[in-house]
């Protein structure tokens, strides 16, 4: 039987950091140099905390071993940790959104899902006509156990917002 300090789960980390060159770069080096595997980065530059500092949610994955090292040195290094320890996704699913992805903000699209309960890990956009014509995305995304539903409801409601289609994940044993 596995030792569950070993076994690797996902993490959130909200950090402030500071407007300057390099700042998120130095954040990222004490997650890398402690085993950290890195999920997504939401950084917005556009926000401010009240102290100033730009809101950064970190997820990775990470032992729980890890993980303490990881929130640790980020300390150490003078990075403000917000929160941290709270295992957040666990679930992924594959989605495809096609429509005008650059005209209706695709950078918007990305934060409504965010937003919801869905980490956006991975993102691949096709725009073969150019930016001003169809174009689509394949979004995997991390969420929540049990989810799921919710997550792909979010999705789809931001799909008719911005009058985009959907391509759905099949269900487990190829059922649609």
């Amino acid at each position: 039987m596995s030792d569950p300090q070993d076994e690797v789960r996902a993490y959130t980390v909200r950090l402030e950091l500071v407007d300057e060159p390099g700042e998120l770069l130095r954040t990222l080096e004490p997650i890398a140099e402690n085993g950290g595997n890195l999920l997504s980065i939401y950084h917005e530059r556009g926000n401010m905390t009240p102290r100033g500092h730009i809101p950064v949610e970190v997820d990775l994955e990470a032992s729980a071993e890890r993980f303490d090292a990881i929130v640790e040195a980020l300390r150490d290094a003078g990075v403000n940790v917000i929160q941290a320890g709270k295992e957040r996704y666990s679930e992924e699913l594959t989605v495809v959104l096609v429509g005008h992805l650059v005209d209706t903000d695709l950078s918007d699209t990305l934060s409504q899902l965010r937003a919801e309960n869905g980490a956006v890990t991975d993102i691949s956009l096709a725009a073969p006509e150019g930016a001003e014509e169809v174009s689509s995305a394949r979004l995997r995304l991390r969420t929540e156990q049990g989810a799921v539903d919710d997550t792909l409801d979010a999705v789809r409601s931001v799909a008719d917002q911005k009058d985009l289609r959907v391509v759905e994940p099949l269900a487990p044993g190829g059922e649609a």
